[in-house]
């Protein structure tokens, strides 16, 4: 880890709260990285993964946007830069938006990050090597009509990415975090959203990495009164792709709808976890996973609603689906009910298998050939997730989508 230490030690010497981000690390290099007796990490390719071969830029290295970046930005109504964690541009004003770098090391949840993620290996690493927090606050009242995309891009060795957004008493907005690059890098993310009373986010985190990337990443939603968070979460790329999405309901009436979806192929590992934490009373969330694994690609879905005691007349529905389109690819499902009050209402569900054989049959005798057939079955399984989408936003992440589906081998299994 000498490469990684040396980077990493030059990093937090050089930052102006330095004091903070070395005692992050120190927690970190006591903790070590997680093992596979480690219960949550039981799946990942850790053996995979030697520090030694990344290191911490001291500054951020511009590249070209990508083709589907750009098309990105021109939609947006305002366009946040982030490169290897640096907050590079910060866009255009964008009325009842500010947009600031903080470098405080605070979580939204009112502590320290080390005090928040003490427990969390990776997260500790964001706390000690972020290079601070791009800040997206939008004022109380404010409905903001146009998406505001953050982009981030990775070039160095590694990168740290932290983003925070907060929405005002009755605001509303949709974001986008697009993620992109990382060759040979290891991509960690930390995001924060504080929603107050009546609030409503839109939130699309689109993770396109390069192949060999590891992209472990941590999304942490805390909602006021009658607040709402729709969440999409959509996973391509990476050669490990960790997702773990948080809302904590805090409020009466608050409600967090989230959708994760991911695409496996060649080697892959999409590990996606999700922790619905119901508080207040008549708090509702609804969790939809789906994906599909080929070639030798593998797919973990943990997922767990908990529910204090006080949480009356909670609704929490959790589903999960997976298709398998290769005999040598796999997918594990594991939801969990945490449940500590009677008064309230909760379901979960999974599935794993192939293609519908009587739907792909039905296609077939209208005169469809069986890999149009598959392809079509496939995009409709991914399209539900997109549906919700702004219009603009779902007609690009789709046709994404499609281009990456159009390279996948779909064997019959």
């Amino acid at each position: 880890m000498t490469t990684f230490a040396d980077s990493a030690t030059l990093f937090i010497n050089d930052r102006p709260d330095a004091a903070t981000r070395r005692l992050a690390w120190s927690v970190f290099e006591t903790t070590g990285l997680p093992t596979p007796s480690d219960e949550v990490w039981r799946y990942a390719p850790l053996g995979d993964l030697g520090l030694e071969r990344f290191n911490v830029p001291s500054a951020p290295t511009i590249v070209p946007d990508s083709l589907f970046a750009s098309e990105l930005s021109r939609r947006a109504g305002r366009v946040i830069r982030v490169v290897d964690g640096f907050c590079v541009d910060t866009g255009a004003a964008l009325e009842g938006v500010s947009v600031e770098v903080d470098q405080t090391n605070d979580s939204l949840a009112g502590e320290s990050l080390l005090q928040r993620y003490e427990s969390d290996t990776f997260a500790l690493l964001n706390a000690a090597l972020a290079p601070g927090a791009t800040v997206i606050r939008v004022a109380a009242g404010v409905n903001v009509a146009e998406p505001i995309v953050v982009l981030n891009e990775s070039s160095a060795g590694s990168s740290f990415p932290r983003t925070q957004i907060v929405l005002g008493r009755g605001a509303s907005v949709t974001v986008v975090e697009y993620f992109e690059g990382g060759a040979n890098a290891l991509v960690v993310p930390v995001s924060e959203y504080r929603l107050e009373d009546n609030a409503s986010l839109q939130l699309i985190t689109y993770q396109r990495l390069d192949a060999t990337a590891w992209h472990v990443a941590r999304t942490t939603g805390f909602l006021g009164r009658d607040a709402r968070l729709h969440q999409a979460v959509v996973g391509l790329g990476a050669h490990y792709d960790r997702s773990r999405n948080d809302a904590e309901l805090l409020g009466a009436g608050s409600s967090n709808e989230l959708r994760t979806t991911f695409l496996g192929s060649g080697t892959q590992v999409h590990d996606f976890r999700t922790r619905q934490y119901h508080v207040a009373p008549r708090t509702t969330s609804t969790l939809l996973s789906k994906g599909a694994v080929a070639d030798e690609s593998r797919c973990v879905y943990t997922g767990l609603i908990e529910i204090e005691k006080g949480a009356k007349r909670t609704d929490a529905r959790q589903t999960n689906h997976n298709l398998l389109l290769s005999a040598h690819a796999h997918a594990d499902s594991v939801p969990n009910l945490d449940i500590r009050e009677n008064d309230v209402m909760c379901a979960h569900a999974s599935s794993v298998g192939p293609l519908d054989e009587l739907q792909r049959w039905y296609l077939e005798s209208r005169g469809v050939s069986r890999e149009d057939a598959q392809r079509l079955l496939i995009q409709g399984f991914f399209y539900e997730m997109l549906a919700d989408l702004p219009s603009e936003l779902a007609e690009l992440v789709g046709g994404d989508v499609a281009s990456v589906l159009a390279s996948v081998a779909v064997v019959a299994t």
